[in-house]
């Protein structure tokens, strides 16, 4: 490997994070730039008057205001962090909490550092004043267009989205390539160290590069479990961890008692290694937790969050208005899909199904037919392209997810929302358990996280995380969010089979 490959490997995260502020500053300057080209001829619509030439250096220094107040509090929203949210909901979301909170601080700096030099000689000049006077800020807030400000920050939002967006895929790609990664070591080769492994094959953003597991039972080492070996027991953590030059370690053995998983942490310690564990009833800390204390003994609370009347109002308003917006600009393409539907294959234009909403009641989904008659009913969903049940016309409209446009008929209704967890037929859902049934807490939707996720090829069943996970974050900026991914992925091909 060459000097700079090794480099880049050593501080990849340093590196990454570098770049990241170092872009984040391009993306606010351009839309500095382009809101003031924009600015122009809206402010002279809103009666604020078209910008002098002489106004070049006022908004020069401007776009360095402005570019030190969004890397400031982009930080401060833990747009920074080298830890990522499922899918990157939460940086999504800090950069639209971010991109406000740079607006209004913006604003109060222009009102309150004008004040300090009007103000001479009052309270706000006295603390004001130095620090005015420190950065010589010449800005007057009579100057600036307001129009213009909103123009900026509409597109330091808008452009930030996208550039956060490609950064992901970039160092998604990166990753799978094998840079970056780190030499990590699950510790317990059980059922949970299992599923720990399958998640992070299915996530290569993480940068985790899994080597293998130890477990305490050492009759087990050298045996293969889901292709990766067991590496050796407890004894043997520091020949593992010097061989391998294991940086992390994930401890998998919710199940067993305190006092080894100390043990086991104590060895890590020593070891200078970062472990992570996987604590008792990690599912409950798929909720919304909320610590106590009852003298020294902490307690967890589950916050069971129930949405405001605003906020199932507003997502009300935004699945009526999707879906009305969809059935009205896709109405040929759907009188279209019907008449080749009707073309193929004798049978009914839509396949009908009872499925299991909120609070387990059923109700009846639509869908385009993409089966023949005769084979179609409650089977399991096709896998491949190549399965015989799947017709000419049915194949197409599976690969852009077009079957699904009737489920749109069933949010007006009411029945399904734009955005939940999918619904399931009712066979599957007499088997669900407690935690499986937290599913129908909500609305089921036609889209959502396991929809845009790695996990979309495996049963909706089985990941159940990505449900939880909106069911206890659900907001309409979450919504929004999904529902832009979901027609990325839509207009790339990448449906159901």
């Amino acid at each position: 490997m060459s000097s700079l490959g090794t480099l880049v490997r050593r501080n990849f995260e340093p590196l990454v994070l570098s770049v990241q502020v170092f872009v984040d500053l391009v993306v606010v300057l351009v839309a500095c730039w382009i809101g003031y080209a924009l600015g122009g001829p809206l402010a002279g619509l809103a009666g604020e008057g078209q910008f002098l030439p002489s106004q070049n250096e006022l908004y020069l220094e401007l776009s360095a205001l402005i570019a030190a107040v969004c890397l400031v509090t982009f930080h401060a929203f833990g747009l920074y962090s080298p830890v990522k949210s499922l899918l990157n909901m939460e940086e999504y979301k800090g950069v639209l909490k971010s991109t406000i909170v740079a607006f209004l601080v913006l604003v109060l700096l222009l009102v309150y550092l004008r004040s300090a030099r009007d103000d001479s000689g009052g309270f706000v000049s006295r603390f004001l004043g130095p620090v005015h006077d420190l950065f010589d800020l010449r800005i007057n807030v009579n100057t600036v267009s307001r129009v213009t400000l909103l123009a900026i920050f509409g597109l330091i939002l808008l452009l930030m989205t996208a550039a956060r967006f490609a950064s992901f895929k970039i160092i998604q790609r990166l990753h799978q390539a094998g840079i970056g990664n780190r030499n990590v070591l699950i510790y317990g080769a059980g059922e949970t160290g299992r599923h720990l492994q399958r998640k992070f094959r299915l996530v290569p953003t993480l940068g985790l590069n899994l080597v293998g597991y130890c477990d305490d039972d050492r009759s087990r080492v050298g045996q293969t479990v889901d292709r990766l070996r067991i590496l050796g027991g407890f004894e043997d953590l520091e020949r593992v961890v010097g061989e391998q030059k294991i940086s992390e370690v994930f401890v998998a053995m919710p199940e067993s008692q305190e006092e080894r998983v100390m043990a086991v942490l104590a060895e890590l310690e020593r070891l200078g290694v970062t472990c992570h564990i996987v604590p008792r009833l990690y599912h409950l800390m798929s909720f919304n937790l909320r610590m106590v204390n009852v003298d020294s003994i902490p307690l967890f609370t589950r916050a069971v969050r129930r949405p405001s009347l605003f906020t199932r109002a507003g997502k009300r308003l935004l699945d009526l208005g999707v879906a009305v917006l969809v059935l009205l600009l896709f109405l040929p393409v759907l009188l279209l899909i019907a008449a080749l539907i009707k073309r193929e294959s004798p049978g009914p234009v839509f396949f009908v199904q009872e499925r299991v909403g909120r609070d387990g009641r059923t109700f009846r989904m639509f869908k385009f037919r993409t089966m023949h008659v005769h084979m179609s009913g409650d089977a399991p969903t096709p896998k491949s392209s190549d399965d015989p049940r799947i017709t000419s016309i049915g194949r197409w409209l599976r690969r852009f997810s077009l079957d699904e446009l009737p489920q749109f008929l069933n949010v007006l209704k009411g029945d399904m929302s734009v955005v939940g967890p999918r619904p399931e037929m009712r066979f599957i859902v007499a088997q669900y358990g407690p935690l499986e049934r937290e599913r129908l807490r909500v609305k089921p939707g036609l889209t959502g996280l396991w929809q845009i996720s790695y996990a979309r090829q495996l049963a909706i069943h089985e990941n159940l995380d990505y449900d939880l996970y909106y069911i206890e974050h659900q907001s309409l900026l979450l919504d929004l969010v999904i529902i832009a991914l979901t027609a990325f992925a839509v207009v790339k091909g990448t449906g159901a089979y």
